[in-house]
């Protein structure tokens, strides 16, 4: 099954909250590659590749754990990046 990249944003309160360093553990658990960083506009912006099953699964693993904070999340889906992104990280 081919690679998929998602980027999500997360808007409500999750700036201040642990939501990087949450999503940077939970990566840890599944087989994905990407970032999560601030953006100025109060945002989370999270960019993510792998097979669509265990990307599925991871960003319900991130709704699980911080679900409290979100208040609404956007999903944009395309082909996976050239080349493709290594390891997960958090951006500053």
């Amino acid at each position: 099954m081919p690679r998929e990249f998602r980027r999500v944003f997360y808007s409500g309160h999750v700036q201040g909250v642990g939501f990087r360093y949450t999503t940077q553990q939970i990566a840890r658990g599944f087989e994905v590659d990407g970032y999560v960083r601030n953006l100025p506009d109060g945002r989370v912006e999270l960019a993510a590749e792998g097979h669509p099953a265990e990307l599925d699964a991871f960003l319900e693993a991130i709704r699980d754990a911080m679900s409290r904070h979100i208040r609404d999340v956007s999903t944009e889906t395309g082909p996976p990046s050239e080349p493709p992104i290594s390891g997960f990280t958090v951006r500053y």
